[in-house]
């Protein structure tokens, strides 16, 4: 009985399915690139007439005034907001992301299969649910437990720390923004470190390391790139979260929107936005000056991504020298 193979048809010299993959795969890499495109060119062109009225200085001034006649735009004061917000809920969630990482990867399966579990589910939760119960549930004890006693501690020494806490301020935002990026920083960092070889591990233990020590010199160096780019994957989401600090930042505006201190109400872009897009006029600059907003958040959201990849691809070129060497 003669057997009977199954050929793919060619067409000079290719099997049609790899052109099909290649012509696939390139549409949806260009599909990104015209997505991009369309997205800048659409902020840019929407923009233009506040660049056209205030040029480069719309990124350095601070004032915000609406009024008509008297209309004039910064958007210094919401860069330093969303930069400051986003950098403090990295400070706060990425050490804890990665120690909830460490605890589950490496605890028996029946503890961290349920574990995993819930903070992929808190992943799912939308920002408008941690923008309530930050308000009506987080904000109440914060202010008591955390922020009266700082200020009483601090404030009349360092700066950062005076104005009176009220709750609706810089450090409650930033705190629930932590409290927002570490399911998805830990969930990446979990499967991470999963993935480092046991036998690496069994190694470190062998030498004697202890349980620190079998991370800081088995699982560390081996998933170095992947925790950064979890760390990444938090601070866009940070840096672009809108509804949850929306409610809980006190959306300040003009110069009073400048950090000052933590307990300082102030804005981000993403929250001014939110806040004015529905009663700004495109007859006036107000609309303009929004979109210009938008725009700079994209440059500044490219611009992460683009120096968190400098980072990773510089570390795995040492890597592989290493390893050569």
């Amino acid at each position: 009985m003669k057997k009977i193979t199954l050929v793919s048809p060619k067409r000079n010299g290719r099997p049609i399915s790899d052109k099909i993959f290649k012509i696939g795969a390139t549409v949806a890499g260009v599909y990104v690139l015209v997505m991009v495109a369309l997205l800048a060119f659409q902020l840019i062109s929407e923009s233009y007439p506040v660049w056209e009225e205030n040029g480069l200085s719309f990124i350095v001034k601070t004032e915000w005034n609406a009024v008509d006649g008297r209309e004039d735009f910064g958007a210094l004061p919401y860069i330093f907001g969303t930069l400051i917000t986003s950098g403090m809920a990295m400070v706060i969630g990425v050490p804890l992301s990665i120690g909830i990482a460490m605890f589950i990867s490496d605890a028996p399966p029946k503890i961290g299969g349920p574990l995993g579990f819930l903070v992929e589910l808190l992943a799912a939760v939308p920002s408008v649910i941690y923008g309530l119960w930050g308000l009506f549930v987080f904000r109440v004890y914060f202010v008591d437990w955390v922020e009266k006693p700082l200020h009483n501690a601090f404030g009349d020494n360092i700066w950062i720390f005076s104005g009176a806490p009220f709750g609706l301020d810089i450090l409650t935002a930033s705190v629930i923004l932590a409290i927002m990026i570490i399911p998805t920083v830990s969930a990446v960092s979990r499967e991470v470190m999963k993935a480092v070889p046991q036998q690496q591990k069994e190694a470190a233990y062998m030498l004697g390391a202890t349980k620190w020590e079998m991370f800081k010199l088995a699982v560390f160096p081996y998933s170095k790139t992947g925790l950064i780019g979890a760390s990444i994957l938090g601070l866009g989401r940070a840096v672009g979260e809108t509804m949850a600090v929306t409610m809980l930042i006190g959306n300040a505006t003009g110069i009073s929107a400048i950090p000052s201190s933590l307990f300082k109400p102030s804005q981000t872009m993403s929250s001014i936005i939110a806040n004015e897009f529905v009663e700004a006029s495109p007859a006036s600059l107000h609309l303009p000056a929004l979109i210009g907003v938008a725009l700079v958040l994209l440059l500044i959201a490219i611009s992460i991504n683009v120096v968190a990849h400098m980072l990773v691809t510089r570390m795995l070129k040492v890597k592989e020298g290493a390893i050569n060497n």
